[in-house]
């Protein structure tokens, strides 16, 4: 018997010709279609919005999938821009040209302008480059000093608080040489959260008066902590802004006030500020530093669910799977599981349906619930479960920690903890998961329990933020009609635990019920359909119309 799985010729009585650990080149890293031909078309199932109603959106942006992608943000700033760009609108994306950025990615590059902008009392030369990524038109901001040069999107040698406040700028001084003036300016995170401020207390006084500002919050945990002087380094007078009620970091009033948040001076002056689902809005109104602005701004403020793209992010044309399959036929999930099982050295001897392969895709950074994670590992382990940890440990007392138990743990048949990034390998891995974990302490939305879904993985998580919004437990009798997966309210290993030990006995125990809840979670709309028309909604709330 012969298997055809995509490129991949797989015969039961040759099995070498499977993956295995090792091959030369792991099977993540073999030849793939570019991103570009992947998919350009944008999510399907979008309605066009009329002539009427079209709008010029910019993005600005400190990340973009794939070809600057270090979190969500990468994956939000891409769905929602080929969204509204299906729904007929106009879209285009500011970025660093980062030094690590993969230039083959982009089609259609070319030098567009030289410019200069400002920084510290000189005028930077600036190149813009402008170039095509999955179908969107991307402008890339590239300054000729140090800035955005290194190995990676962040850490490199340079004051990235600096930089960006440069990058801010220099998007609003190209548009205003180039006499560019989009309807809404959609900046994301504390990197841009200086624009909004430089756009009405500068651009606004010297020429661009129609666009409106829109900030969107994906993590409240970073402030963006700015010194006085090194806003003065924009342009603006950073004194101006160390009050309350504008930009002085609210940790710091008393002891040390010099020191202005990014994030909250774009809440201050942007006309619409978002963040990311409708429970994480409740929370960081009740909790947090920046609670006081957000209360004090609270008719700005909208919490709008994210969406994943579901051309990239589809199982039944993925270029990068093994083996094909849709919720109508889920054949192919089990072919990918097992290659995923052979090709990493996970035992796939014996009866599969009875082995639960759990993943956890994720940065391994405190929020993600460090500790829980490390508890899933040894308790997967003991219950005879498989589990695979792929991720990248920016602290690194954490990576030496997770190093460790990689070390104890990769020899065996049952746990790989994989300390690096792969695109191409976290779909393979959604494929193969019978389980999606997200144990995070808090999570603003979460995409992984989508995407997971959107591969037939049933989500295990903790109940807050986005994954409040999304996962509802297979348990709850009050909701029946809701429910997609396992949920624990606890941060303690125990709370973990007994969602674990009710997943694992579903699974094994209940293989009809189980396939029912595969179908029903692959089935489930987490698109940016939806998504997108609450942002296109919001864009026309504060946008200004001609006359």
């Amino acid at each position: 018997m012969v298997l055809i799985l995509a490129n991949w010729e797989i015969t039961e009585e040759g099995s070498r010709t499977w993956p295995s650990p090792l091959d030369e080149v792991p099977f993540w890293k073999r030849e793939f279609p570019s991103w570009n031909n992947v998919t350009t078309v944008g999510p399907t199932g979008i309605r066009k919005d009329s002539d009427s109603e079209l709008i010029h959106i910019v993005h600005v942006t400190a990340e973009m999938a794939p070809i600057a992608k270090v979190g969500g943000l990468g994956d939000v700033v891409t769905g929602l821009a080929r969204s509204c760009m299906t729904r007929g609108h106009k879209v285009d994306v500011f970025l660093p040209f980062y030094e690590c950025i993969d230039r083959e990615q982009i089609e259609e590059l070319k030098l567009i302008d030289t410019y200069s902008s400002y920084y510290d009392e000189r005028w930077i030369e600036t190149r813009l480059y402008g170039g095509v990524v999955l179908g969107i038109h991307v402008m890339f901001v590239e300054p000729l000093n140090d800035f955005f040069k290194g190995e990676s999107v962040y850490g490199g040698s340079y004051d990235e608080t600096e930089a960006y406040l440069f990058f801010s700028r220099a998007c609003l001084e190209w548009l205003q040489v180039r006499g560019t003036e989009p309807d809404i300016i959609h900046v994301h995170e504390w990197q841009t959260g200086g624009l909004p401020l430089l756009y009405w207390d500068m651009y606004h006084y010297l020429s661009l008066k129609k666009s409106r500002i829109v900030l969107t919050i994906h993590n409240m945990e970073h402030y963006g902590e700015c010194r006085q002087e090194q806003f003065s380094k924009c342009g603006l007078d950073g004194s101006v802004y160390a009050t309350e009620e504008k930009a002085v970091d609210d940790r710091t009033i008393g002891h040390n006030p010099e020191r202005l948040s990014l994030l909250k001076g774009g809440i201050v002056y942007s006309n619409a500020v978002v963040t990311v689902s409708p429970t994480y809005l409740k929370e960081t109104l009740c909790s947090g530093w920046l609670a006081g602005t957000l209360i004090r701004h609270r008719d700005k403020y909208f919490g709008i669910l994210n969406g994943i793209d579901t051309e990239i992010w589809n199982p039944a044309t993925d270029a990068f799977l093994p083996a094909k399959f849709d919720a109508k036929k889920v054949e192919g999930k089990k072919q990918c599981k097992v290659y995923v099982q052979r090709g990493l050295g996970l035992d796939p001897e014996g009866d599969t349906d009875k082995v639960p392969l759990v993943v956890c895709i994720t940065r391994l950074v405190a929020q993600k619930g460090l500790h829980l994670i490390t508890n899933a590992i040894a308790y997967v382990n003991l219950l005879g479960g498989q589990m695979v940890v792929l991720g990248t440990a920016p602290d690194a007392r954490v990576g030496r920690e997770f190093e460790a138990l990689a070390h104890s743990h990769n020899q065996g048949s049952n746990i790989r903890i994989l300390l690096m990034y792969s695109e191409e390998l976290s779909h393979m891995l959604y494929a193969a998961a019978d389980i999606v974990l997200v144990p995070s302490v808090y999570e603003p939305c979460g995409l992984a329990q989508m995407i997971g879904m959107r591969y037939g993985a049933v989500p295990l998580v903790r109940k807050t933020g986005g994954l409040a919004d999304t996962v509802f437990d297979v348990d709850d009798r009050l909701q029946p009609e809701m429910a997609n997966g396992f949920v624990f309210e606890g941060i303690d290993e125990g709370s973990l635990n007994q969602a674990i030990d009710r997943a694992f006995s579903y699974y094994r125990q209940k293989a009809e019920e189980w396939r029912g809840l595969v179908k029903k979670v692959m089935e489930m709309d987490n698109s940016w359909n939806n998504t997108a028309g609450k942002y296109i909604d919001l864009y026309n709330s504060v946008r200004v119309r001609d006359q």
